[in-house]
Order: C-alpha cells, then structure tokens, then sequence
C-alpha cells in the first residue's frame, strides 16, 4: 500500500477537489449525533427517576442497555458492512436509531423506555466500523489520519457541548423533548447521508482527478466479488496484528468511559465541588482531548508523513506515546486539589485522544480486500467490552475503598497492557495477508 508523498504529489493534491473531506465532515456528523443519544440519558436522570420512580439501580440498567446491544452487534455489522456496503447498512442503522430516540420520548413507563435503549445500541452498532471502511475507500493513506479525526474527534466534543444543550432542553421543555430532539437531529443526518454518501466508485460528483488521486494514494479498493462472498472473519481471528490492535485499543477506552460516566461524581466526591464547578471541571478535559484528537492524531501524524518521515514509525510513536501519556490518570489518584486532578486527567484523556485516530485508521491500513468493516467489528467489540467494564468495576471499587484512587489504579494497569500489546502484537502494523 503507498505511503510515500514526494513534492509532485504534494503539488498535484493542491490541484484536487476536496469532496472527500465534505464525506468526512458527514461521517463526523454522524457521530456527533450517536454521542447525543448516550449524553442524553445521564441529562434526564433526575427528571426520569421522577416520572417513572425508578432507583438508581434501575437507572444503572437503563444506562448498560445501551451497550449489551452495540458490543454483541459489533462483529454481525462488521461483517454486513463487507458484504452490503456502507450505504446500505448505513440507511438502516440510522433509521432504527431515529426510531429508537422517538420511542425513548413517547416511553410510558420503564420497559418502553429499556426497549428503545436497547434498539438505540442496535442501530448504531455499525457506526464505527462503518466509518473505518469508509474513510478507507474515499482517502489516501497519507491523509487517514485526519479524516478520521474528524469523526473521532467527535465522539469527546459531543460531551462538551451535549450536556449544556440537551440539560437546556430538559430543564425548559422537559425529558421527553431532550430525547425528541434527537430523534430530529438523526432525521436530518439521514436525509444527509441519503442525499450525500456513495462509495468513490458511485459517487457522481467526484471528479475523475480526485478519484485518481485517492486511488493512487493507497485507498482501499473495491472489490464487488470479493464482497459478495462475505468477509472472513475466522481468518481475521486468527491474526496476531488483529488482536494486537483489539487489546491496545481497549486500554483506551476503558478509561475513556472511566471518564464519561464517573467523572462528575469524582469531583463532586472527592473534591467537594459545587454542581456547577463540576461541570466545568467535566467539560475542560474533553475540550482538550478534540483539540488533541484533531490537531496530533489528524493533523500532525498525516503533516509529518507527507513530508517524508516513515508512516510506520509516526504512527508508533503517536499510538503508544498517547497511550503512555493517559497513564497520567494515576497522578488523579493522589491529587490533592480540584486543580492537580483536573491537569492530570487533561493529560491522560488528551494523550488517549492523541492515539484514538492512529487506531481507528489501522483497520483500513491492516485488513485484507474489503474486510475493513470486520477488522473494526472486532476492534469495536473489544472496545465495548471494556466499555461495559469499567462503569461497572469502578462502581464496585469506589464502594469498597470509598475512594477513586484504586480505580484509576485499575485503569493504569488496563493502559499498560494496551502499551504491551501494540508493541508486541500490533507490531509494524504490516498488512494481514489476503487469505488463500
């Protein structure tokens, strides 16, 4: 696959029409609205405990229904998206997730309201895989980076602008127009994705320059026979890069959902701050981390290739650097101030935001002929995995220890694993040859 960029290609890409970077704007889009879906539930916590009664025990099924749907679907959408497309897939996953944030709204009582939740993470189970396949088809490898920092980089953004805008809703309007609201955000993105996305090969407004240019680039080509006769996934299983990747990446966001769903409640308790010094003290980590999603994982790792320094290693150095650098969450342990916690906590989620592009870019890089939706099916699954986990041990350690400082021990010790497996299974991050 080509990863040189010498002075005529640099050249020839300021020539080029840039429809490719409107498709990554899309896709960011996209996940920018599945990030609303899963901020809305903690929003409306208050008001649904007072309109259906529910404990917090309840409310803490509620909140895991998300995720058992999405984790056992990862690795069935990857391999629908190899077989079907990106498009095809993508217009049912949206439908049913707009149909699940309207149920969520109309909900009269618990089960309803469980029902839509657990529908929620099926629609939007192949979102992620999905944008992994697409990226690789529509960019060069030397801009991959970027383009999936875009949507990455969403996924941090949202909790920093969802929670103001959802808990403004929820506050004037009530719960039930909180989840309505997206359910017309995600109309409006599939009517987006319906007017806008086709793969490279369909894609009627690309110009024959730029469909040259992402071709030579080293995009991933499309294969309809191979494609028809299904992705191979027990094939996939058995490479070591594959595992490699799935167990580096679960470090990450094991500690990114640590984040997402305790964090307020650490600076409440441990650090005795107001509500209102909580939520900024919430949100000032995760506007860090998009900065540090787009800027380092997007923009400086394709800059530093495209002027001649070896993919491979940049990648490496990014990957694993963040990785290292989110080991900054046990300085939280020990911190003895709102401050120090807050500093320590930027550099361990800005560093894991750092390296979360290079790891969503790798199946694109890594999978054989159009296996990059199964490659992110199994990438996601461990993901979710780890996503389920770590609400849930942090949960039962803060009870035991009355502290968080055990738990972000736990997360520190998850993240050298992730380090331990991107050196010695990931590896060089070579391509998993095409399967005979």
């Amino acid at each position: 696959m080509p990863e040189t960029y010498n002075q005529a290609t640099s050249s020839e890409s300021l020539r080029v029409p840039r429809r490719r970077w409107a498709i990554a704007c899309l896709l960011g889009f996209g996940v920018l609205v599945n990030y609303f879906d899963r901020v809305n539930l903690s929003v409306s916590r208050e008001a649904l405990e007072t309109s259906f009664g529910i404990s917090a025990v309840m409310f803490g099924y509620l909140s895991s229904a998300y995720n058992w749907t999405y984790a056992a679907l990862q690795l069935p959408s990857g391999l629908l998206l190899d077989r079907f497309g990106v498009r095809r897939v993508g217009y049912v996953s949206t439908v049913l997730w707009s149909v699940a944030s309207f149920a969520a709204a109309a909900a009269t009582g618990v089960r309803g309201f469980f029902s839509a939740r657990l529908l929620l993470g099926i629609g939007e189970a192949p979102t992620f895989p999905a944008n992994a396949k697409a990226v690789g088809y529509w960019f060069p490898s030397f801009e991959r980076s970027l383009a999936t920092a875009i949507f990455d980089a969403m996924a941090k953004f949202s909790s920093a602008v969802g929670v103001p805008m959802l808990g403004f809703l929820v506050v004037h309007f009530g719960w039930r127009w909180s989840f309505a609201s997206t359910g017309f955000i995600s109309i409006l993105f599939f009517i987006l994705f319906f007017a806008f996305y086709r793969n490279p090969s369909a894609a009627k407004g690309l110009s024959e320059t730029e469909r040259q240019y992402i071709k030579k680039g080293g995009a991933q080509p499309e294969d309809i026979v191979r494609a028809a006769k299904g992705a191979p996934l027990f094939y996939l299983l058995g490479q070591k890069r594959v595992y490699g990747l799935a167990l580096g990446f679960a470090g990450y966001n094991y500690t990114f959902y640590l984040l997402l769903t305790w964090l307020p409640s650490y600076f409440l308790a441990a650090h005795h701050v107001d509500l209102l010094q909580s939520t900024f003290y919430t949100s000032v980590p995760w506007l860090f981390a998009t900065l540090t999603d787009l800027v380092i994982g997007g923009w400086l790792v394709d800059w530093l290739i495209q002027r001649g320094w070896n993919a491979v290693r940049v990648r490496q150095v990014v990957i694993i650097g963040g990785t290292f650098l989110g080991l900054g969450i046990l300085g939280a342990a020990t911190a003895q101030t709102a401050a120090g916690a807050l500093v320590w906590i930027s550099i361990s989620i800005g560093g894991l935001s750092a390296a979360s592009p290079i790891g969503w870019s790798i199946p694109s890089l890594i999978a054989p002929k159009e296996s990059v939706g199964t490659v992110g099916g199994i990438l996601n699954f461990s993901n979710q995995l780890a996503a389920i986990a770590a609400p849930i041990v942090t949960g039962y350690v803060v009870q035991i220890t009355h502290s968080f400082a055990w738990a972000f021990v736990t997360a520190t010790a998850v993240l050298l694993m992730s380090i331990g497996a991107y050196i010695f299974l990931l590896g060089n991050m070579e391509p998993v040859p095409e399967p005979a």
